[in-house]
């Protein structure tokens, strides 16, 4: 893999380590209910607390997977499919929720994915 493929891939990495430390540890924030467009009362509910901390758990394992996809195993194919993975569901985010979502969640991936063509 070319090193802007590791370099964008690490930024995939690390964009999902900081959506994992909003929703897991800093759940009630007020950057949080900011940047998912939740009220405070919304996230201080239990059953919401609940699922976003798993969302939050989810994207941290996404975060591992691209790194080891990346340093570990060197797998441009591993990393393709992680790419395109996320892109999916940036463009399902980006239709049922935000379409913004396909750039803010999606972007670096897809610039991502597109550099594993050179």
């Amino acid at each position: 893999m070319s090193k802007l493929t590791l370099i964008l891939a690490t930024l995939v990495a690390l964009e999902f380590f900081y959506i994992m430390y909003l929703e897991t540890f800093r759940t009630t924030s007020a950057k949080t209910a900011k940047v998912f467009k939740l009220t405070p009362a919304d996230l201080s509910n239990p059953t919401v607390q609940t699922l976003i901390k798993n969302q939050g758990i989810y994207n941290g394992l996404l975060a591992v997977l691209i790194l080891l996809a990346v340093f570990v195993f060197a797998s441009k194919v591993a990393t393709v499919m992680l790419m395109g993975y996320i892109i999916l569901v940036a463009v399902y985010g980006s239709l049922t929720s935000n379409p913004k979502i396909i750039l803010m969640q999606g972007g670096l991936a897809i610039l991502t994915l597109l550099s594993t063509l050179f």
